[in-house]
């Protein structure tokens, strides 16, 4: 049940006119928050609202982020909008397998059978299991990452240096949910770019963290999604590059091209590649 999509778009779970126009968006994915988007005096009408949307069926796939298991709403959360038949959840302030089994029981008490993404850095706590835990469990999806509720815990003024670099702590909690995402044979997807409007921020940073290994990225705003799309697309001349390395090693387990040796690393790469590329491809 791995969560494979390149972007995932979130949308307030109290908002009836966002919801309807995610559903034009082109995001893979959608994450109906019934957390932090939402006021806490607006969170019942926003499960109510998002159980409702999630009826009416969507385009893409439909994820609901509940609130975090220490504020006792999760499993209402969960419980309420299972009869939409989300394709899956996000439990935010996770922080370690044992909150992952957690809301996987919960998921399952509502019927379902879906897998769960984790935001596994927005506490010091977590990111120090991340360096020293196994998160892997078979209800786990995908793991990612957020410097937001990092830095408040942390009680840091900036999580960002004046040329707009990770400081290190955030850089560090990256790094580490990257890492433990493909311990666990899951999807890494970045955290979001933060600053609406920089579609040139937003595509170095979406870029950098392909490049790196994340498999998708959070979005929080519909103008981001075609930024993301592009970043987490293989190029063609890359894509031309894998077919040349595929078809190389076609009848051996090593040889050159262009003057470089190659062996079963640089295969397993180029077929990595090559599936990334269908991605965005239409159906047949």
């Amino acid at each position: 049940m791995i969560l494979t999509h390149r972007s995932y778009l979130f949308v307030p779970g109290d908002s009836a006119r966002k919801q309807d126009k995610a559903r034009g968006t082109g995001a893979d994915a959608l994450i109906l928050d019934l957390e932090d988007s939402v006021a806490p005096d607006a969170k019942d009408a926003a499960r109510a609202r998002t159980a409702d949307w999630l009826a009416e069926g969507a385009p893409m796939a439909r994820l609901v982020r509940v609130n975090a298991l220490s504020t006792g709403r999760t499993a209402d959360d969960i419980a309420q909008t299972a009869p939409g038949r989300p394709d899956g959840y996000v439990l935010p302030k996770c922080e370690g397998v044992e909150d992952i089994a957690e809301a996987a029981r919960m998921i399952a008490a509502a019927g379902l059978d879906v897998p769960l993404m984790v935001i596994a850095s927005e506490t010091v706590r977590a990111v120090r299991q991340l360096m020293r835990a196994d998160w892997d469990h078979p209800a786990l999806g995908a793991m990612t990452w957020g410097a937001e509720d990092l830095a408040a815990d942390l009680g840091a003024l900036a999580n960002r240096d004046a040329d707009g670099q990770w400081l290190p702590p955030f850089a560090t909690a990256q790094t580490l949910a990257l890492l433990a995402a493909k311990a666990a044979g899951v999807s890494a997807v970045d955290g979001p770019f933060t600053t609406v409007g920089d579609d040139a921020g937003l595509a170095r940073a979406s870029r950098a963290a392909f490049v790196m290994g994340f498999d998708g990225k959070l979005a929080i705003h519909p103008g981001q999604v075609p930024v993301i799309h592009d970043a987490f697309t293989p190029t063609a001349a890359a894509v031309d590059h894998a077919n040349r390395v595929v078809a190389a090693m076609a009848e051996s387990g090593v040889a050159t091209l262009n003057g470089q040796m190659l062996d079963q690393p640089h295969l397993d790469q180029a077929r990595k590649i090559l599936r990334l590329a269908k991605r965005g491809e239409p159906s047949a």
